[in-house]
């Protein structure tokens, strides 16, 4: 077959056809407006939250700073200065060294714990810097006036172990432990035997504050600690026990001032019920 015949060119194959002529874009066919983004029309508005919160950051190194300063001249004066207050912290009770090292960790760790409570007030007056712009007003009043308080309750609690429940229950251990053997105190035991009489009876005496603070957002009222004070006396008799050497005589010494916490508590939060309904009437 003569694919020229009558002049016209005959396709023999699908592959000799023409080609489709192909499709257009779809971006040809459809325009596609475009906007013209001005530099006037770029907002500096998540820049604020970012300034806001670097600044915030910033504050917050500068009052730790501030308290890592305080704390290390504690530290300074306090461990430069220990043949000085030595004896009043041992109050002259006969200690044993079990090895070389111990005394220079017996050492940094009594001058640490001393520092720190020294340091306590300081450490309370920047934290209160730092977090007193971002509280509402009652909240920095609550705070403001409840802040001395808590501090003065924790060192009279301090206070109270020193003087009261060391002495008594470390003078009736050992006199218990004398009568069959040879009693021998380290001075890692003893400085654990002080911190453990002392430092859990002024986080106790924080007992009131705490009462309060849960009665002014509503999660405690008078009423609700006299129907759970038996069950209050029993948590506290358990927790004086886990808090205090295992003897009777700590654990009563400990467990009468939280009592006498635990009513004061009452006392105050019914009081201050009492005010917000008068000025409410």
């Amino acid at each position: 077959m003569d694919p020229y015949e009558d002049g016209k060119r005959k396709y023999l194959s699908p592959l000799d056809k023409p080609q489709a002529e192909p499709p257009k874009p779809v971006e040809a066919l459809v325009e596609i407006p475009t906007v013209a983004i001005e530099e006037d029309h770029v907002s500096d508005g998540p820049l604020i939250p970012v300034t806001s919160l670097l600044e915030h950051l910033s504050d917050l190194r500068k009052q730790i700073i501030k308290g890592l300063t305080v704390f290390i001249l504690f530290f300074i004066v306090v461990f430069s200065t220990i043949n000085i207050w030595f004896p009043f912290i041992t109050r002259g009770h006969s200690l044993v060294i079990l090895g070389p090292l111990e005394v220079v960790k017996f050492y940094m760790t009594i001058s640490t714990t001393l520092a720190f409570g020294l340091a306590m007030p300081f450490l309370v007056h920047f934290l209160w810097s730092f977090i007193k712009p971002g509280l509402k007003e009652e909240e920095s009043r609550f705070l403001g006036l409840y802040a001395p308080i808590m501090l003065v309750l924790f060192l009279v609690g301090v206070a109270f172990g020193y003087f009261v429940v060391n002495p008594l229950s470390y003078t009736f251990l050992v006199s218990i432990g004398a009568t069959n053997f040879d009693v021998m105190v380290s001075a890692n035991e003893y400085m654990h035997f002080l911190i453990m009489t002392t430092v859990p009876l002024g986080l106790l005496f924080e007992l009131p504050i705490v009462a309060l603070f849960l009665s002014a957002i509503g999660v405690l009222t008078a009423e609700s600690m006299k129907k759970i004070r038996g069950w209050s006396y029993i948590a506290m008799g358990v927790g004086s026990a886990v808090i205090t050497p295992p003897d009777f005589i700590s654990q009563l010494l400990v467990l009468i001032p939280m009592i006498i916490l635990y009513e004061i508590s009452i006392y105050l939060v019914k009081r201050i019920e009492r005010k917000q309904i008068e000025s409410t009437a």
